[in-house]
């Protein structure tokens, strides 16, 4: 066994405050009951890189039996022994829940997946070599609060130094043991901006047709993880280079060597990633990034020639492309509210145009058809697919227009509508008259109720409208002028309020 001193990389990663009070605790417990244990995996990783570890796992030579003895609050659901042990009164509010698994050795994998059978060893060691990568491979020993040690039997500590992704022993056994492994591989390299060492490259090259025995969900996540990375362009170009990306979007290669018009300078699968990747540079969420990384899926097959513009073409490639998106998306699983969100983001990015052509009656068709709650998401695809094209700028002008446009689109304009009185509540409540005295009653409340908004009750416009309907149509037409020009004063009011906060005409 290779024990290491306490080391330092980042930002004091051993300090005492890095390892939560919980997990000090169940440590304690455990040895305190004459057991070892061991925080493990890729907690330490992060550790030892001054990250924060989202989860926490401990390993023990204690039993599941034993381990649930030893905790007052532990949930057991699984077939590897892993119990969940439960901290209600949690100092650290982000941690609650640290898992303990005893150390294992595991049988023969014969779905490509899942070990045929697990059986609890008695040491470290054994643990430790059933693990996939160096870096993963590392446990430390505590002493009280602080790290004494790490035990590295497989050089993963010279490998994070180093920043590689190198497996634990033979590649191939262990890809053929576990074939999300390879994936695995490709994530955490985009997350920890680490390199894959040339033998684990080749193994997955080799073998990356074993993917294709793993669920499409298992498959997702890791696709979501290399999205949701601050790299997620250099992670799609690493999945496809290691022959992975063919087999779980094979629809994205298709897009590689397929050039664009002068409006672009790069081929569609460039401009794909670009575009993924300004949106990660912004930390959109999920739903953004895959509509840009899919917006023009569907360019290779659309692909023409225009005789007239002696251009290429991609005619309806939107209309195809979020098609090819929803096929995509719900062959990997997503779930329902995710797949329709994208393929309208989709569908629809082809909508800006040239702003001083745009009119304001398409805008509001636009948050219609997409929806006014991801009109804002559609603007972000579309400052995507600009940057995607190789342009510097995210054209600031055209940019504030269209944002002053929608803002416009989606503002309740000033009218009779926004009263507490409707002319068929009048008709039926005051037993009013249907005519153009109705209308002229309503204009002549809403000037009201534009001077004093307080007046805007159900109450007091009934009894005013009652009062207003005892006056000659002269007398009232005049009122209804005064609200009628007012109404349009507080519109124009309120557009300029728009224009001007983007500085726009």
């Amino acid at each position: 066994m290779k024990n290491q001193e306490t080391p330092t990389l980042k930002n004091k990663s051993a300090s005492k405050s890095a390892i939560p009070p919980e997990v000090i605790e169940a440590v304690k417990t455990l040895e305190n009951k004459g057991f070892e244990a061991f925080p493990v995996g890729g907690c330490v990783r992060d550790l030892l890189l001054g990250l924060s570890p989202k989860d926490w796992d401990i390993t023990t030579n204690a039993r599941p039996e034993e381990i649930i003895a030893a905790f007052p609050k532990t949930f057991y659901e699984n077939d590897f022994g892993t119990v969940g042990v439960v901290f209600e009164q949690a100092t650290d509010q982000t941690v609650k829940l640290i898992e303990v698994t005893p150390y294992r050795l595991e049988g023969k994998y014969e779905d490509y997946r899942h070990p045929s059978e697990v059986v609890f060893a008695k040491k470290i060691e054994d643990d430790l070599k059933r693990r996939d990568f160096t870096v993963n491979a590392l446990a430390i020993r505590l002493s009280g609060d602080a790290i004494k040690d790490i035990i590295d039997l497989y050089g993963g500590f010279k490998d994070i130094k180093d920043k590689i992704i190198r497996t634990v022993g033979n590649p191939v056994d262990r890809f053929q043991e576990d074939a999300l492994r390879m994936l695995r591989a490709v994530r955490l390299a985009t997350q920890l901006r680490f390199t894959i060492d040339e033998s684990t490259k080749m193994a997955i090259q080799n073998h990356a047709d074993l993917l294709q025995h793993i669920s499409r969900e298992r498959i997702r996540d890791e696709f979501v993880k290399i999205l949701m990375s601050d790299e997620p362009k250099k992670g799609i170009e690493l999945a496809q280079e290691l022959a992975l990306l063919r087999h779980f979007i094979p629809e994205l290669e298709e897009s590689i060597g397929v050039k664009q018009n002068q409006a672009h300078a790069y081929e569609v699968w460039e401009h794909l990633l670009r575009s993924l990747q300004h949106a990660a540079d912004k930390k959109w969420p999920l739903e953004i990034r895959l509509a840009a990384l899919f917006h023009d899926i569907s360019k290779p097959e659309t692909k023409g020639f225009s005789r007239e513009t002696q251009q290429i073409t991609f005619y309806g490639h939107e209309v195809v492309g979020s098609r090819v998106t929803k096929k995509i998306l719900e062959r990997l699983k997503f779930p329902a509210k995710t797949i329709e969100k994208v393929v309208k983001l989709v569908r629809w990015h082809m909508f800006f145009a040239d702003p001083e052509k745009l009119t304001l009656s398409a805008v509001r068709r636009m948050v219609v058809n997409v929806g006014r709650e991801n009109i804002w998401d559609l603007m972000n695809v579309r400052v995507c697919d600009r940057i995607g094209t190789g342009r510097p700028k995210e054209e600031p002008y055209r940019l504030r227009k269209y944002q002053s446009m929608i803002e416009e689109a989606l503002r309740d304009p000033v009218s009779v509508a926004m009263l507490k009185i409707s002319g068929g509540e009048m008709i039926k409540k005051l037993g009013m008259k249907p005519g153009p005295r109705i209308g002229a009653i309503l204009h002549a409340l809403l000037e009201e109720v534009l001077e004093d908004p307080k007046l805007n009750t159900a109450e007091y416009l009934e009894n005013r409208a009652s009062e207003l309907n005892k006056l000659s149509d002269s007398e009232l037409e005049k009122l209804a002028k005064e609200g009628k020009k007012l109404k349009q004063e507080k519109n124009e009011a309120e557009v300029g309020e728009i224009r001007q906060k983007f500085h726009v005409k």
